[in-house]
């Protein structure tokens, strides 16, 4: 990546870590003052979590890039990764990846336990949905531009979406998908919600029809790229690396781009989708120095 584009990149990523974590605080204190017990201990857990915020930062450089001005669409970026943490607390439960470790600490159902962590996952989404609404009061969208938002965040992190996309990665364990079944499962799994990400920040925008089917366009596109890099960061890094067990994609047996394509097969068609996405926003002349870094960025980075 040319530094140029690394320190767009970066930049964003800084500023959105900066103006969600300090929403997803307001959050915690929040629901571990409303909620007793160790219920409400492990929601405030939950959204402390670090990470990149690379979807919230999606969300802010569509918001942007369709002509998006208000400091309110940190609420949408927020809403956004509340989805996000919902679906990393159940995909890490012991019925489904039975994962140890996220982000470099220990998962909600090993620092609390699996009921908890259960309940925990279903609790996030009404505190997304409240955030979303909130963020679209201030935006003084109008009731119709707000269903929209409800429909494309919730449908993106339900059956049609993440939810569905689960359900068929883990029945795929111990099979050996073709390519067209392993793009099935992960325009669900995790293209759903960064195509929603997009999509949200050109809706918030009041973004033409043609901008916001070009933003969706670019965040199905680096929707998969997201994942064809995150499966070769699963077979080449380390735990220390990537913040949680490295090698779980083989441990459970799962066909990935990696083990359909081989690594640097892999690496091709991650870049392949990357540009796919850029073309997305060329094809309408959306000029957005952010989005063209952040595709660049969720190909090259090293976690």
């Amino acid at each position: 990546m040319a530094e140029p584009e690394l320190g767009a990149a970066a930049a964003l990523l800084t500023e959105a870590r900066q103006i969600v974590d300090a929403e997803l605080e307001r959050c915690a204190n929040r629901l571990a003052a409303e909620v007793a017990g160790p219920l409400g201990e492990a929601l405030a857990y939950a959204l402390r979590s670090p990470g990149k915020r690379v979807r919230p930062a999606l969300v802010i450089a569509a918001y942007r890039a369709a002509g998006g001005r208000s400091d309110a669409i940190a609420g949408i970026a927020t809403a956004v990764e509340v989805v996000h943490t919902y679906s990393l607390v159940h995909d890490d439960l012991p019925c489904m990846d039975n994962d140890d470790m996220r982000r470099g600490r220990p998962t909600i159902h090993r620092a609390f336990d699996p009921a908890i962590a259960t309940r925990v996952g279903y609790l996030l989404v009404p505190v997304a949905a409240e955030e979303l609404a909130r963020a679209a009061e201030r935006l003084e969208l109008s009731p119709a531009a707000t269903g929209a938002l409800a429909l494309e965040l919730f449908e993106a992190g339900g059956i049609r979406g993440m939810v569905g996309g689960q359900w068929l990665d883990l029945e795929a364990e111990h099979r050996r998908l073709s390519m067209a079944e392993l793009i099935t499962v992960h325009r669900g799994k995790t293209g759903a919600l960064i195509r929603a990400a997009a999509a949200l920040g050109g809706i918030a925008a009041r973004a033409e029809p043609a901008v916001l089917n070009a933003l969706r366009g670019y965040g199905e596109e680096i929707g998969l790229a997201f994942q064809v890099a995150d499966d070769v960061l699963d077979a080449t890094g380390t735990t220390e690396e990537l913040g949680k067990r490295a090698g779980r994609d083989v441990a459970l047996a799962k066909s990935t781009y990696v083990s359909v394509l081989g690594v640097d097969a892999a690496r091709r068609e991650a870049i392949r989708h990357q540009e796919l996405a850029v073309a997305e926003l060329a094809d309408v002349s959306l000029v957005s120095e952010s989005l063209v870094a952040l595709a660049r960025y969720i190909v090259m980075r090293p976690s």
